[in-house]
């Protein structure tokens, strides 16, 4: 299959984004919202499915809704095509605090399983499928790992990552035991299962849940700081729980009336 060759450049450094520069024709495929700006030049395209050029006719384009939608994405794509007789640029921003990858996937034997929500944007032509995990325990306990996206084609495509990324590279029988969260991609190769903590004490009181993702080489593993799951509880544990009450940062805001003057104190109360 014949992919879009296109160069880009990485900008930023907590809140990054991806700037794609299209050649006359080419085009690139983004997630719904992901857009951040692009050149009057370029014509959108919300197309149903992955938008990569393998799929034919209504089957087909059913086929690739139907394999997002079981990753928990949207049903439809946006292609962004330069239809200009220049160069014109499109730019892709990460939608939390991260770094964002481009994976050559010709350089990855042509494959490569991320997690569900770490694709950003791609060169037309990369094709957008489902992973599943063969274990019927990954199935059962692997969380975010057990549904993952897989990225075919030879072409270029960009992945977000949480927080500080790593790229582990594993020799044949080398493990490494994860987070199931901090998984964000890995190579085709890479044995990837499911394992229990082993202790019980462990398992209630550690605070790293019940189970690890187990990787295996040969093969490479890029790992996550923050998953978005982990950030999300943490925001979700410090938000207002009584009504948009902000009392955090108040020695008196859990003594009746020193609630009060706290939520005073604190330019609460309107």
């Amino acid at each position: 299959m014949a992919m879009d060759v296109v160069d880009f450049e990485i900008k930023g450094s907590e809140m990054q984004f991806v700037e794609v520069e299209l050649d006359p024709q080419e085009a690139a495929v983004g997630e719904a919202g992901s857009m951040m700006y692009m050149d009057a030049g370029i014509g959108m395209d919300t197309v149903f499915g992955d938008g990569s050029k393998s799929q034919g006719g209504l089957f087909g384009k059913l086929l690739g809704a139907g394999k997002r939608l079981v990753t928990g994405e949207s049903l439809f794509t946006t292609v962004y095509t330069n239809q200009s007789a220049q160069k014109q640029k499109v730019a892709f921003a990460a939608p939390y605090p991260g770094k964002i990858l481009p994976m050559d996937l010709r350089q990855l034997g042509g494959m490569l399983v991320c997690q569900k929500d770490a694709f950003l944007c791609a060169a037309r032509g990369v094709s957008l499928g489902i992973y599943l995990q063969q274990k019927l325990s990954v199935g059962f306990f692997g969380g975010e790992g057990f549904i993952m996206q897989k990225l075919e084609g030879d072409g270029l495509a960009f992945v977000h990552a949480g927080g500080t990324v790593m790229r582990r590279e594993l020799q044949p029988g080398q493990t490494l035991l994860i987070d199931t969260g901090c998984v964000v991609a890995f190579t085709p190769n890479i044995n990837f299962e499911i394992q229990y903590v082993g202790k019980i004490k462990t398992a209630l009181f550690g605070g790293e849940g019940l189970f690890f993702a187990k990787v295996t080489g040969p093969g490479t593993v890029w790992l996550q700081s923050l998953p978005f799951s982990r950030l999300a509880s943490r925001v979700f544990a410090a938000a207002p729980q009584r009504g948009g009450s902000r009392e955090e940062g108040s020695l008196l805001g859990g003594f009746g009336a020193g609630g009060l003057l706290g939520g005073v104190l604190g330019g609460d109360d309107e």
